[in-house]
């Protein structure tokens, strides 16, 4: 299983708080933590998606390690650029059937444990204003997947035992996955082809006072050296969100041409339509009614 994707996927699981290990995992965000504005590419060091509270905001932010001091981002503002040098092969072992490729197919993969030619993607719940105003824990929620290939998003034990699938983008949407408070996990990322990603999220929570907090953004990816990062930036995410009908986020919808809004248009459309039956609606009855009063008088 040499050059596989087993060589490289090692030790970290959702826990309900973390414990001091090697891997790098255990971490104390500062509170006072600006939001970095601009473009960003990060292709190299560590990253982590989460939520933010902050005087009754809740959002979805990057943490970007890779800044000195670290900062927080908008997603809006970030795509993680995937080099080859992730690229691995798919083990000839049934227990990755789940990958969706034959064995020996190359993929692109942002491991568990960090490699440091390749961008290392995780998450956490250890924003200070999120732990201040939540009790458990979030529901991190994956709602849609736009790409040319499979994304999978699993985790490995340490002693290689079975992966645990957390996200499979061929599987119905939406895939909600429980995180505890003061969590600051890593898993390991398979993209099946080079090319732009959007994987639609959403963090929600309760919080102490019962409010429900909801936050939906777009992770932006480019896998491949050859894939644009400009593409990436640009790119529209075109599906519907489960139970909504809406897009991610307002980075995420295209512009409307010079004809308006089409939502508007077909609100003005629909509402034009309705009219015109009532008023179909109106003469008609007036005539009947007009036509009814004739027929008295000549009778009378």
């Amino acid at each position: 299983m040499t050059n596989s994707i087993v060589a490289v996927l090692t030790a970290a699981t959702l826990a309900v708080a973390p414990t001091p290990a090697p891997d790098g995992l255990t971490q104390t965000l500062d509170p006072n933590q600006s939001v970095a504005s601009g473009r960003a590419v990060l292709e190299k060091g560590h990253v982590d998606l989460g939520p933010r509270y902050r005087d009754g905001d809740w959002t979805i932010q990057i943490h970007d390690d890779t800044a000195v001091p670290p900062v927080w981002r908008k997603l809006s503002d970030v795509v993680l650029r995937v080099r080859d040098a992730a690229v691995e092969r798919v083990p000839d072992d049934p227990a990755y059937a789940f990958v969706g490729q034959p064995p020996g197919t190359p993929v692109h993969v942002v491991p568990q444990t960090q490699n440091q030619d390749v961008v290392w993607v995780g998450w956490n719940t250890q924003d200070p204003g999120v732990m201040a105003a939540i009790s458990r824990g979030v529901t991190m929620n994956l709602l849609g997947v736009q790409g040319p290939g499979g994304v999978v998003v699993y985790l490995q034990s340490g002693n290689l035992g079975a992966p645990q699938v957390l996200w499979d983008s061929t599987k119905p949407f939406p895939q909600p996955l429980w995180v505890e408070t003061n969590t600051h996990t890593h898993a390991n990322w398979i993209f099946a082809k080079p090319g732009v990603y959007l994987v639609a999220v959403e963090f929600t929570a309760e919080l102490l006072d019962g409010k429900q907090v909801t936050g939906r953004e777009t992770l932006r990816i480019a896998v491949g050296d050859s894939t644009p990062v400009d593409d990436a930036f640009t790119a529209v995410y075109t599906g519907s969100l489960p139970g909504t009908g809406a897009t991610p986020s307002p980075a995420a919808v295209a512009e409307p041409d010079d004809g308006g809004s089409p939502l508007l248009v077909g609100v003005l459309v629909g509402a034009g339509a309705v009219l015109v039956v009532a008023l179909i609606w109106v003469l008609v009855r007036g005539a009947r009614i007009r036509r009814r009063a004739l027929d008295q008088e000549e009778s009378a």
